[in-house]
């Protein structure tokens, strides 16, 4: 089982509903299977018991994209987390049961052994000109072939520049954090319980639906130099293509939600010391099962 290289796709599949407007995430997972026989997807835009979503009849999609692909693990990353609308609890309650909670966020499926895992919920500083939610980052440590490494996806505020670039800084120190942590002088020893001392490289992954372009103030900042130890965040893309603009993810196939000519929110930047064994960075044009396009990165042993 799995390759020689690492294979990682990240995609917002938009709580799994296609330009077409049907809600199916096994179509996610075939779609994802046929790009590549990854060992990593990260997703974003998963959703449970939503059925206020276009098209969603509240189906709990964090269990049917683990039943679509057998043999992964499902790391659950929940951002937006409420209690029943008032027309599910009062259906709950009439049915004798407690209606169930609606959750919505990211997801990182995983074939590889998983060593730790974090959920970090990013800044939402009020900015009540726009609408906006609450974001989340999860980041699992994972037993690689070439040994530990972190893979984190998250999904940006779209609306709020400002709560943008105040996940952006969270992102940063989250990564110098964790370079930290991988030099810490207790983790040789032997611990019980949830003291036990458990695997943080510096080296790992980030994916997202940034909602930011390229050529941005976020993106900027995203590579700029850390304090610190550690390695800081380089674009793949650019790394492997150095002049040459990002293929585009967003308005390809959905003209409604993006009209105009289709352009590049989706990305993945890895720790500098990971950039000589990017082997390629592709982005799927063909499928239309979401809004968004996947992305491919390969990384050589």
């Amino acid at each position: 089982m799995g390759n020689s290289r690492m294979q990682l796709i990240t995609w917002n599949v938009q709580w799994c509903k296609g330009c077409d407007g049907v809600v199916d995430p096994s179509r996610i997972a075939r779609t994802a299977r046929a790009m590549a026989d990854f060992d990593v997807l990260c997703l974003q835009e998963v959703a449970r018991n939503f059925p206020a979503l276009e098209g969603s009849r509240g189906e709990d999609q964090f269990r049917l994209l683990a039943e679509a692909l057998p043999g992964y693990t499902v790391i659950e990353g929940i951002a937006v987390d409420r209690g029943p609308s008032l027309a599910g609890h009062a259906s709950g309650m009439v049915q004798g049961r407690s209606p169930a909670r609606r959750q919505f966020g990211n997801a990182i499926l995983t074939r590889w052994p998983v060593l730790q895992v974090f959920r970090h919920l990013l800044p939402w500083p009020a900015d009540d000109d726009v609408a906006s939610m609450q974001r989340v980052a999860v980041e699992v440590v994972l037993a690689a072939p070439k040994g530990p490494l972190r893979v984190t996806t998250t999904h940006l505020e779209y609306y709020s520049h400002r709560q943008r670039m105040a996940q952006v800084e969270r992102l940063r120190e989250l990564q110098v954090e964790a370079a930290a942590h991988a030099h810490d002088k207790t983790r040789g020893e032997k611990r019980d319980g949830p003291f036990e001392a458990a695997p943080r490289p510096v080296s790992g992954l980030l994916t997202a639906d940034f909602n930011f372009r390229p050529d941005t103030p976020e993106h900027a900042r995203l590579v700029a130099p850390l304090g610190g130890d550690g390695p800081g965040y380089v674009d793949a893309w650019e790394a492997r293509y150095p002049g040459r603009a990002h293929a585009p993810t967003v308005g390809l196939y959905d003209k409604e939600q993006w009209p105009g000519e289709p352009f590049c929110f989706d990305m993945i930047f890895v720790t500098a010391d990971l950039a000589q064994r990017i082997e390629s960075v592709e982005v799927n044009g063909d499928t239309n099962a979401s809004d968004h396009q996947p992305m491919l990165i390969r990384l050589r042993d």
